[in-house]
């Protein structure tokens, strides 16, 4: 019987049980614990480190843009960014290069702290519509 990682399975519970207002704040969560590996592994010389950790940022921030809700109009600029954040990952791990990596970092946690924003003026007003 494999051993099982409590840290893991409490984190994937989290996961499957957030609701429509709470996940893409843990998905940027997500996002930016990878941004912080890969430029610590940058910074480190870590290379196959580094680019392991860009590329599990990459995953999420794909999942974020695949599943935007069209039916909104900010949903277009939303897509925008993570177009924007994916292009620069993919750059940052060709170059290995920390400042954009950064860059990333600081429009993911402008995303993050937008949302949360927009959930608790939700959360006080009534019940919430919409997708990430």
């Amino acid at each position: 019987m494999a051993d099982v990682n409590p840290y893991q399975a409490y984190l994937q519970n989290t996961v499957m049980m957030a609701n429509h207002k709470e996940l893409p704040a843990l998905l940027y969560d997500g996002v930016l614990k990878f941004l912080g590996r890969a430029q610590k592994a940058i910074e480190a010389g870590e290379v196959p480190a580094a680019h392991e950790a860009l590329i599990r940022a990459q995953e999420i921030i794909n999942h974020l843009h695949a599943t935007l809700d069209r039916n909104y109009e900010i949903s277009a600029d939303l897509a925008a960014i993570y177009e924007y954040c994916l292009r620069r990952l993919a750059e940052a791990n060709l170059k290995k290069d920390a400042a954009i990596v950064a860059e990333v970092a600081e429009l993911i946690k402008d995303l993050a702290s937008t949302w949360r924003q927009a959930m608790a003026r939700v959360g006080t007003n009534g019940a919430a519509s919409g997708g990430s």
